[in-house]
């Protein structure tokens, strides 16, 4: 089930909201822990198990590690910290790294041994950082131990943001998980903000999607540079707004529950720096490693030469975080590399460029990362890779890549423009202009979302194209 459905819309979503509200306020973090594993077993019920087995485990965890330091035994605590960790890894490393695992065996010796083929459990890779951030900080004393199995399961399979986060640290939402007051201001925004996800996802996204799969169905032998660079620009548009959209209706349902979820994109396609980009994508993510792999191995505190061994460490953590494949892999080592170079050799020379070249920079580094990223198999993107500079011996241009960008340009537009601050700068100054007349006010917010809706909704009554690229991490 996905929140871009109509079965999520019209069904889930209003049947949890009216049992959430009827019940007594200490009996809601139950309805959203059940409402949760309904959501959850909607698609891959067998995986429920594995998912609570992971909540016990980490809970047990949490306690046993509080417990120990109170007595005063601070390596018990922390051999208890390593047991639940090592647990959690472990499912996490079967489940989505075994038959990566098997197939590098087979490939670096020649043996033949069998893939598991193990279906991979649905935000696995989110919960599963969740759940250690909870033991951590309690060993740390950043947060309080939970004694409640209810409350701490409802935080770990909380439906809003667990199949493709942002990643939510305990700490950051223990008080509202303990004691929250829900408040008709606070639910409208939530309302606002899932419905310009929603928009973003249906009639953005899912356009730049389908302009990327037309591309990608040709032959790749016979794709000019300009239709090749298309496609990797659809591409990168798609997996912004499909992936932005996602977190902005994570952030909208967590505030109609109560919960503030932190923010996950600040527009990183106006970056001028790779790091300035990974400070703006994905910010959650980039936050878990900082704190919990980049700092505790030093940071960039021991000398240059630390320094950049942490940096690779964590890129490459990053990169299979993202999936079972050589070019996850190649793609964390890429940015780690590019990060390193900035620091030490391109900033000097950077500082002196010219905002829009050091924008051009950036983007065209990102839209490389991304080719990378985007298949399965590394040598697909190395293929693609070859097409973008005219190694498929097609030519610039042909008449498909006309007809593919007349068609498309308008769209194409929308989206570049919606990466950028201009909609909410123009949205501001009509706050700013009307500020005085509420009657102008609640039209046009009721017009805006009200037409984000029904122009969703339609589409998705006809559309068979709803992915969310995000499910397959």
């Amino acid at each position: 089930m996905v929140f871009s459905s109509l079965l999520f819309l019209f069904r889930f979503l209003p049947a949890v909201l009216l049992c959430y509200y009827l019940v007594p306020r200490r009996a809601r973090n139950l309805v959203l822990f059940l409402f949760s594993l309904v959501f959850y077993a909607w698609g891959e019920p067998v995986y429920i198990i594995l998912m609570l087995v992971t909540i016990l485990v980490s809970f047990a965890g949490g306690i046993a590690v509080d417990a120990m330091k109170k007595d005063g035994r601070p390596k018990a605590a922390r051999n208890a910290l390593i047991v639940s960790l090592a647990v959690s890894l472990s499912l996490l490393a079967f489940f989505k790294y075994a038959d990566f695992a098997i197939g590098t065996v087979n490939t670096l010796t020649g043996a033949r041994l069998k893939l598991l083929s193990l279906a991979l459990p649905i935000g696995i890779s989110f919960y599963t950082f969740q759940t250690m951030s909870y033991t951590i900080d309690v060993y740390r004393g950043e947060a309080r131990v939970q004694k409640n199995l209810i409350s701490y399961g409802a935080y770990v399979v909380m439906f809003p943001q667990l199949i493709a986060g942002p990643i939510v640290q305990y700490k950051t939402i223990d008080a509202e998980l303990r004691g929250r007051k829900e408040t008709p201001e606070e639910f409208a925004q939530g309302v606002h903000r899932f419905l310009l996800g929603l928009g973003k996802k249906v009639l953005l996204a899912n356009n730049a999607g389908e302009l990327w799969d037309t591309i990608t169905a040709l032959t790749v032998s016979e794709i000019p540079v300009l239709t090749a660079w298309m496609g990797l620009a659809a591409y990168t548009l798609q997996i912004y707004f499909d992936f932005s959209a996602y977190s902005d209706m994570a952030i909208g349902l967590g505030q109609m529950f109560g919960f503030h979820f932190p923010e996950n994109f600040n527009y990183p396609y106006i970056s001028k720096s790779i790091t300035e980009f990974w400070r703006r994508w994905h910010i959650s993510l980039s936050s878990w490693f900082r704190e919990y792999v980049y700092i505790p191995l030093g940071g960039n505190r021991a000398g240059r030469g630390r320094h950049i061994r942490n940096l690779m460490i964590v890129w490459l953590l990053t990169g299979f975080w993202h999936g079972a494949s050589w070019n996850f892999v190649a793609w964390g080592l890429y940015y780690g590399v590019l990060l390193v170079l900035e620091k030490y050799i391109f900033a000097p020379f950077l500082e002196k460029l010219p905002g829009a070249l050091r924008h051009l920079y950036c983007m065209l580094l990102v839209m490389l990362g991304w080719n990378l990223f985007m298949f399965g198999d590394l040598s697909e993107s190395l293929t693609w890779l070859t097409a973008l500079f005219g190694g498929s011996g097609a030519g610039l241009w042909n008449g498909q890549t006309i007809y593919l960008f007349l068609n498309n340009a308008v769209l194409l537009a929308v989206l570049i423009v919606g990466c950028t601050r201009l909609p909410k700068k123009l949205g501001d100054a009509f706050a700013v202009r009307f500020a005085a007349n509420d009657a102008v006010m609640l039209v046009a917010r009721g017009l805006l979302y009200v037409g984000i809706f029904l122009l969703s909704v339609a589409w998705l009554v006809d559309a068979s194209y709803n992915p969310f690229l995000y499910f397959r991490f």
